[in-house]
């Protein structure tokens, strides 16, 4: 039996990558995704480190200009757990047929709305990775996996899924917590309850994945990393960046043959 095969064969006898409280979690708080002060504040702040990153590694993996004002202009694009849309809606204006699917209703609500007034194409769909691969959706040139893998039910499951919607020869880049004492103090317990930048319960320690383990299940839905980054946070100048420190935020790039 095929990676695929197998694939769909446990999403058939039920198993899946939802966890029913955290889409409750964030649904609760779906109408506050474009507040730059409110409790999204966070990804505000990280939204452009990370979108530079996702284009200069898009850009790079398929031979664009990334100085051009639609440098992805021909390309698929699909955005895993895609919230309010905050990445969904610059990957449109760079040119790419963006599918941006979420879990949670609300979330979906809000990212329509949003959009809306902008005139922007984007396919946004209530939805899970693994609803997409049963029935036959993509492959997609580029899949965006962006702090959703520690919130979901199933990692193996959810980062295998996501491989298997990524077109041979395709990429997928992926951004979440490492598991690390570092990322407990700074994440977790600095975050949610010290600078008060994110609600607490946010985040679940116990759900952050290091980079090898990421990699291993990439590995087996038949993906290659090829560039890990770390995206750090300077208090002094209050931005972040990326920087070769991937103990707390990281980000990494795989590539399917």
């Amino acid at each position: 039996m095929s990676a695929l095969s197998e694939l769909k064969s446990r999403e058939k006898v039920g198993e899946t990558t939802i966890d029913p409280a955290e889409i409750n979690k964030f649904s609760a708080i779906a109408a506050e995704w474009w507040d730059p002060f409110g409790k999204f504040r966070p990804l505000h702040r990280f939204n452009p480190v990370r979108l530079t990153y996702i284009r200069d590694a898009v850009c790079a993996h398929f031979g664009r200009d990334s100085t051009e004002n639609e440098p992805l202009s021909g390309l698929r694009l699909l955005d895993i757990g895609c919230g309010g849309g905050l990445v969904a809606e610059p990957m449109a204006r760079l040119g790419a047929a963006v599918t941006a699917i979420d879990a949670s209703e609300a979330n979906i609500k809000t990212a329509l709305a949003h959009a809306a007034p902008l005139e922007l194409e984007i396919d946004y769909r209530c939805a899970a990775a693994e609803d997409l691969l049963e029935a036959g959706e993509g492959p997609f040139d580029v899949v965006l996996n962006l702090e959703v893998v520690e919130h979901v039910a199933d990692v193996d499951l959810f980062l295998q899924t996501s491989a298997g919607l990524v077109a041979p020869g395709g990429m997928l880049v992926m951004a979440t917590i490492n598991r690390t004492l570092k990322a407990l103090a700074l994440a977790k317990i600095g975050a949610e309850y010290v600078l008060r930048w994110l609600p607490v319960g946010t985040h679940d320690p116990r759900k952050f994945i290091k980079p090898d383990e990421a990699e291993a299940a990439l590995s087996r839905g038949s993906m290659t990393v090829t560039e890990k980054a770390g995206v750090s946070y300077n208090p002094l100048m209050d931005q972040w960046r990326i920087s070769s420190d991937t103990d707390v935020n990281y980000m990494l790039t795989a590539v399917k043959a």
